[in-house]
């Protein structure tokens, strides 16, 4: 009990913050494409992460034995990413990206509906879509869990608590899931990318504009692996406010790791409602269905976090590590 309530009471100390945590440091990139020596061309699409209020991004270094490179904007959500080629025989493909990233802690509390507009450039984020249903059974879902709400801020909340009380974080799943709405909703469990994903389309489906985010975990030690730190969380969007993050998949980790009932978790609710943490940096944001320029040569990608590599136009698999090896790391600055 006694830790339950100052949990509670450092929740409520962050909430009154802002840029409360900053965490900064070197990402190093470091991708290996390996191919039989009879392959003619490769190519690699990798996410570049861009400063904004709460991350700033510099001194981007970019080597490897790569024929070209180029950064590009993908259209759609307007991400960038870097394309690397290679073309003829290499026994192996090499490209490394690094660079300082500076992140704080995104809190966004006291939120207020004062019933505003959605402006028109958001409001293709209450579309559905094959990536993002928001209709048929996801959208009797969603009226449920909204029937007696008012306003974008309440539905919001109401949707944020129906994943968390009605969802479950799924270990035996790969990486950060494949983000796939209905089957998660029939299974109710998943990773990040998965839960991320339901309260979209609920959210979606539900009146209230919200988007993906898609990103990596910075270290906690001065030196550390973050290969395996990607991480996805979600924001919807409040006239008057704007972009407001939450992020139910982490409430459910922390559940499932530290062993808390709902109650318990109270505090890390109510946290996780407005804010995410200093240790983290988006890659991008709300892209679904992606179709690079140059384009890939296989179907689109739901969703693009991890590095994504073709070699002779057959995609590679990237928790595959015979083929495509590839490693992330952090050092403190």
């Amino acid at each position: 009990m006694r830790k339950w309530i100052f949990l509670l009471v450092l929740s409520i100390f962050l909430s009154g913050m802002a840029h409360a945590g900053e965490r900064r440091g070197t990402v190093t990139f470091s991708i290996s494409l390996n191919a039989e020596e009879n392959t003619e061309t490769a190519g690699l699409w990798l996410p570049y992460p861009v400063s904004d209020e709460y991350q700033k991004i510099g001194n981007v270094r970019i080597t490897g034995n790569f024929t070209s490179s180029a950064i590009y904007r993908e259209p759609d959500s307007g991400a960038l990413y870097l394309y690397a080629e290679w073309m003829g025989h290499f026994r192996k493909r090499v490209l490394e990206m690094s660079m300082e990233a500076e992140a704080s802690e995104r809190i966004m509390k006291n939120l207020k509906d004062r019933g505003g507009p959605v402006p028109a450039e958001v409001q293709r984020y209450l579309e559905s879509n094959h990536f993002i249903p928001a209709d048929g059974k996801v959208k009797e879902i969603a009226e449920g869990i909204v029937k007696d709400r008012k306003g974008i801020l309440e539905k919001a909340r109401a949707v944020y608590d129906w994943v968390v009380e009605n969802t479950y974080r799924d270990p035996d799943v790969k990486g950060c899931g494949r983000g796939i709405v209905e089957q998660t909703l029939a299974k109710r469990g998943g990773k990040c990318a998965d839960i991320s994903s339901v309260y979209v389309a609920l959210a979606r489906a539900a009146g209230v504009p919200a988007r993906e985010v898609f990103g990596i975990r910075l270290g906690k030690k001065d030196v550390q692996d973050i290969t395996g730190g990607y991480h996805c969380w979600a924001e919807f969007y409040l006239p008057g406010t704007g972009w407001v993050p939450v992020d139910p998949s982490d409430v459910r980790k922390i559940m499932l790791v530290r062993k808390l009932d709902l109650e318990e978790a109270t505090p890390y609710r109510e946290y996780y409602f407005g804010a995410v943490d200093e240790f983290r940096i988006i890659l991008e944001r709300g892209g679904r269905g992606i179709i690079f320029q140059p384009p890939q040569k296989n179907r689109p990608l739901n969703y693009f976090m991890y590095p994504y590599a073709e070699v002779d136009g057959k995609a590679l698999d990237w928790f595959d590590p015979k083929n495509f090896r590839y490693s992330v790391s952090f050092r403190a600055l």
